[in-house]
């Protein structure tokens, strides 16, 4: 089943490489296949498919979204509510994190976390068919706490992460299959959200605290293997007026004395760590106390700052939260608050908004994820118009000529 996925994983890369345009304009396109009829009718893909070309962001539909001119949205799921009418699992409060994952049958899975406290969190899961038609949801975790960001793994598998002082880090299986695993090797602490880096054989992970550090975790085995490593803390040191990270291990991962941020006094602080994507050698990852877009090269092991709102030329992302990146490397970085935008990134560090939920002020935008052919876009209002972790609701935005 590994093999499997990682094989498809790579073809679909080295088909949207081929391509030559960046993910969000083919989610803007259409999909591989609004590309493939562009081609064969002799349209320059590159004008047609331009995000510039989007335009401003029209009126909020009947779901409360602005959305750019040939943009549809519905709502997939409300918190308290079973999706599609189907019996069985009740969306759950507080949707966070998500990731989608294919399915056997050619659908997909979308899976989300539950905020909650008190044993009350966990991850829930709606299942698509190929047709993209809502037909099971069903929960992959429970009695868990503060389910906020997490991950998905090149094997198929979810990483949910609670954000409490002894928050840990949990593998599901999206299909529903298997039982969720503890990884305790990763550590205790305000988990927010962690990215595979399977070339170097690491992960990446922030932790939501205004002193919070950026962590690497080194596993024992190969991975998959998460069962034993070490987790270590970044310190930033300056050469020639660039930075580098030098990675300093934490002595007691579990925090069973001390946090561990305390345990290593000369890590560098990351101000509220939030979501975290992996592209190409470069981890993104956002702090949300100084309104940062950070980019960690992990081969050189050089750190840079993407976004500054202090700085931007135009500084329209605020509240910077949780990050999806596109399959050639796009990066969407979703607001907590701010304007309640879904905004796109460049590596130059232009912005420029995707989406806007309107009179939903007191939410955040969570969870989002395309679906495998990148035609599709899932994410929810936290709380939605009712400011309270009851209120939530799941959305699908795609192209109005999408069947």
């Amino acid at each position: 089943m590994y093999t499997d996925y990682m094989t498809q994983q790579r073809n679909n890369r080295r088909n949207f490489l081929r391509m030559g345009f960046h993910g969000a304009a083919l989610f803007a396109g259409g999909g591989l296949l609004r590309f493939q009829q562009a081609v064969a009718a002799g349209l320059d893909s590159s004008a047609f498919y331009s995000l510039s070309n989007l335009g401003p962001l029209l009126e909020p539909d009947a779901n409360g979204l602005k959305l750019p001119k040939g943009f549809k949205s519905r709502v997939i799921a409300r918190s308290g509510e079973a999706p599609a009418g189907l019996s069985g699992y009740t969306w759950h409060s507080a949707p966070d994190g998500g990731a989608t994952f294919p399915a056997d049958d050619g659908g997909w899975v979308y899976v989300s976390n539950s905020e909650m406290r008190n044993s009350a969190g966990g991850v829930g899961a709606i299942r698509f068919d190929a047709q993209g038609d809502v037909v099971d949801a069903y929960q992959i975790l429970k009695n868990t706490s503060v389910n906020c960001a997490g991950g998905p793994t090149p094997w198929g598998t979810w990483l949910s992460c609670e954000e409490t002082p002894s928050g840990q880090v949990y593998e599901c299986d999206p299909m529903g299959g298997n039982q969720s695993e503890l990884r305790s090797a990763l550590g205790a602490f305000r988990h927010e959200a962690v990215a595979v880096d399977s070339e170097n054989q690491c992960l990446y992970l922030t932790e939501d605290h205004p002193e919070g550090g950026f962590y690497r975790f080194r596993p024992d085995y190969p991975l998959p293997d998460l069962t034993r490593g070490q987790l270590e803390i970044a310190l930033v040191l300056k050469k020639n007026g660039r930075s580098f990270i030098d990675w300093l291990a934490v002595p007691d991962p579990l925090a069973k004395v001390e946090e561990t941020r305390l345990q290593v006094p000369a890590h560098t602080i990351f101000k509220g760590g939030e979501g975290i994507g992996l592209y190409d050698g470069r981890a993104y990852f956002t702090t949300k106390h100084d309104n940062r877009v950070w980019v960690y090269h992990t081969n050189t092991q050089e750190i840079e700052v993407l976004y500054d709102v202090e700085t931007s030329d135009n500084p329209i992302l605020t509240g910077v939260d949780n990050v999806v990146i596109t399959a050639t490397g796009d990066v969407l970085i979703a607001e907590d608050r701010g304007d309640m935008q879904i905004v796109v990134l460049s590596d130059e560090g232009s912005v420029a908004p995707l989406l806007q939920v309107m009179g939903q002020e007191q939410s955040e935008i969570t969870g989002p994820a395309f679906d495998p052919s990148y035609q599709r876009l899932y994410f929810s209002s936290q709380r939605g118009s009712s400011g309270e972790s009851s209120g939530g609701i799941t959305y699908e935005v795609s192209r109005n000529d999408l069947v």
